[in-house]
């Protein structure tokens, strides 16, 4: 179970003259906090390329009444390839979770860019092989672990990133900094489920909760508890990391 790509982003591939070559072809554009990128059936096929700051990719399941958080997103990287390539309506939806800026690049000008930079091409096909992978995984994962197990093994991948967590008071543990409705969607459970999760963890002094933060006290058990028992899809891999192709 990943949320955060484990590959390079995409403005990291580029060489100078190529990536000051794409960033003529767009504008910037600021965000809002909650506000969409982008929304799943959206007949648009402009490209962004993320500047500053995180958003959350979801889609919705159980016919709309709940979404499925796929990833996050962060500076460097890039958002919309797909309908860009296939003009088909954008299968998710991306909101900003915080103030953001991304270069928004016509779709027409990103097919054209990655016709004259075979490299470039190459290197956008290997992430949407990358990402079709990480879905499988969660599938994966949302059949055969329980929700603790998938929630303790989010914990641990979004206290590693300034996306959605921060330092703890003197430099203890990191707090991850999401309400639970949108804990809830990171692991494709019920808010209600997620909660019953979290008290479990706070009984046993792993966690610490308040509003819209979940205090990570005892991380090494945590890991233990994410990572099950050998044997078990995942088992022996810190979660957020890719398994093997």
């Amino acid at each position: 179970m990943g949320l955060l790509g484990g590959d390079l982003p995409f403005a990291r591939t580029l060489t100078v003259q190529d990536l000051e070559a794409f960033t003529a072809l767009g504008t910037a554009r600021s965000f809002a906090p909650g506000e969409h990128l982008f929304s799943e059936g959206d007949r648009t096929t402009h490209v962004l390329l993320i500047l500053t700051g995180w958003s959350m990719v979801f889609t919705a399941v159980d016919r709309g009444a709940t979404r499925l958080v796929l990833g996050l997103r962060g500076p460097d990287e890039l958002l919309g390839e797909l309908a860009a390539l296939d003009q088909r309506p954008r299968s998710a939806t991306v909101q900003a979770l915080g103030a953001a800026q991304a270069l928004v690049v016509p779709g027409e000008g990103f097919r054209r860019f990655l016709a004259e930079n075979p490299r470039a091409g190459s290197r956008v096909m290997t992430q949407l092989a990358s990402r079709l992978r990480d879905s499988d995984r969660e599938r994966s994962a949302l059949a055969s672990l329980t929700v603790v197990q998938r929630l303790a093994r989010r914990l641990i991948e979004l206290s590693g990133t300034d996306a959605t967590s921060r330092p703890g008071r003197n430099g203890g543990a990191a707090v991850v900094q999401l309400a639970q409705d949108d804990l809830a969607a990171t692991v494709g459970a019920t808010r209600e489920a997620v909660a019953k999760a979290l008290r479990l963890l706070r009984d046993q002094g792993l966690v610490r909760t308040g509003t819209r933060k979940v205090e990570i006290l005892a991380p090494a058990p945590l890991l233990l508890l994410a990572q099950g028992p050998p044997g078990q899809p995942g088992s022996g891999r810190r979660p957020g990391t890719a398994g093997p192709p």
